[in-house]
């Protein structure tokens, strides 16, 4: 099972549109626009008018690192720390056992529970807007692997560092 996510050219603020195998819409990404800190809402387009909110991803304030707490219905489930290193990119991931192996700043990297692969994630090159194919083995671990990579990304293009 694939999920393809697409950056909107034209927006203020992280914008994204995420598809299924077939083309069908099946999640908006949006950041808040007058927040503290980083904010990004999901939520799911099948539902009526899209405003049903699967997940969301919040900056923690004051900490020496970025830092972002994964919500689903208004529980922190997980947290994703960028860690100090002057060669890559890394991170701390405490997210439902899941560890992350790879190149982050390639985004091409796999998520990975007791050496069993949960989803792999690269970037497709060729697009106008910046697209991500994401890779599940289990439909159940959709949400929570969508919202573990848009955390990635918010502390990728983080600056505070």
């Amino acid at each position: 099972m694939e999920l393809h996510i697409r950056q909107r050219i034209f927006s203020w603020g992280d914008s994204y549109d995420v598809f299924d195998d077939s083309g069908e819409a099946r999640y908006e990404v949006r950041s808040a626009f007058f927040s503290l800190g980083h904010q990004i809402h999901v939520y799911d387009k099948r539902a009526d008018e899209g405003r049903d909110e699967v997940g969301s991803i919040r900056q923690k304030l004051f900490t020496l690192m970025p830092t972002f707490e994964i919500e689903i219905g208004g529980r922190v489930i997980g947290t994703v720390r960028k860690k100090f290193t002057l060669l890559r990119q890394n991170y701390e991931v405490d997210y439902r056992g899941w560890d992350v192996e790879g190149d982050f700043l390639g985004w091409d990297y796999k998520v990975v529970q007791a050496h069993r692969e949960v989803l792999s994630i690269t970037k497709e090159i060729w697009n106008w807007s910046d697209t991500y194919t994401l890779r599940f083995r289990d439909p159940a671990d959709e949400i929570p692997g969508l919202l573990l990579v848009l955390a990635i990304d918010a502390a990728n293009c983080s600056h505070n560092d």
